[in-house]
């Protein structure tokens, strides 16, 4: 059996309970697996700013030789800042979202390294929690105001139902799948980044660069946005709350997220394996 070498690790649902927290036992695996010289990454759809205070506690942070992976997968970077790879999405891709939103009267923010858009006067309350999920301010701008500004993903946010409801007519959206890229990643998200950003993509990138081959990498997660690098990974590992497709795309199954699944993963298949 190939030793793992670099573990990816998604957040909401996967790295944290439900109260967003680490739990000991998580932190005690990972250091281990750190102290191994196995590469934890930490792969989120959120941006950088989200998940810095996560890799303090884990001592992962302000790193040449440690990584992240951010915003699905647009942005490639050591923790120390360094930007490996980004891919954003243009402003004619922001109008074409914006306005689809409009259509389906759904509320929207676009995001950029460190501001959060959003040209609903009526702030969607999911604009909110994700500002202080992610420790980004909100700024109300009108799509003319948002031209020059570097852009990397934007997201139709709402409540469930009403999502849900959105996307049964799929047919606006496709029109816009040439240039960007549709993810659910939670019940209340859809996230639009730049066609090709995605999550297996972001750590192919990084694998290449530690010269890593796929079936060195184990991936962890719970969600849609999860489900490419579980398949890319040589060892795909769905959490035990994880959504039936990225369960079945798996090729094994831990515990849940407020049973420290991901410090059961690492024990069993990087730290008995090392």
């Amino acid at each position: 059996m190939i030793s793992i070498k670099l573990v990816a690790i998604d957040i909401d649902g996967t790295l944290v309970n439900s109260a967003k927290k680490l739990t000991p036992a998580v932190k005690t695996a990972i250091a281990a697996a750190k102290k191994l010289g196995v590469k934890v990454v930490i792969c989120s759809g959120r941006p950088f700013s989200g998940v810095k205070p996560l890799l303090k506690e884990l001592d992962l942070d302000n790193q040449a030789d440690q990584y992240v992976i951010c915003f699905g997968g647009a942005m490639v970077q050591a923790t120390d800042g360094k930007i490996i790879d980004l891919k954003g999405i243009s402003y004619e891709n922001y109008q074409d979202l914006e306005l689809l939103a409009r259509k389906k009267d759904l509320h929207f923010h676009a995001i950029s390294q460190d501001k959060i858009f959003t040209a609903n006067r009526d702030i969607g309350h999911y604009t909110v929690y994700e500002s202080k999920l992610v420790n980004l301010e909100i700024f109300y701008r009108t799509p003319e105001e948002l031209r020059e500004e570097k852009l990397i993903k934007a997201m139709f946010i709402d409540d469930s139902e009403k999502l849900d409801y959105a996307m049964k007519d799929w047919a606006p959206f496709a029109k816009l799948e040439d240039e960007v890229v549709f993810t659910k990643s939670s019940p209340f998200y859809l996230e639009a980044n730049a066609k090709g950003v995605n999550k297996a993509a972001a750590v192919d990138i990084l694998a290449k660069q530690l010269h890593l081959k796929s079936a060195e990498i184990m991936a962890i997660g719970d969600e849609n946005n999860d489900l490419s690098m579980i398949e890319y990974a040589g060892l795909g590992v769905a959490m035990g709350n994880a959504i039936d497709t990225v369960k079945a795309a798996a090729d094994v199954q831990t515990s849940d997220n407020d049973h420290d699944g991901v410090a059961a993963a690492i024990k069993q298949y990087v730290l008995k394996a090392n």
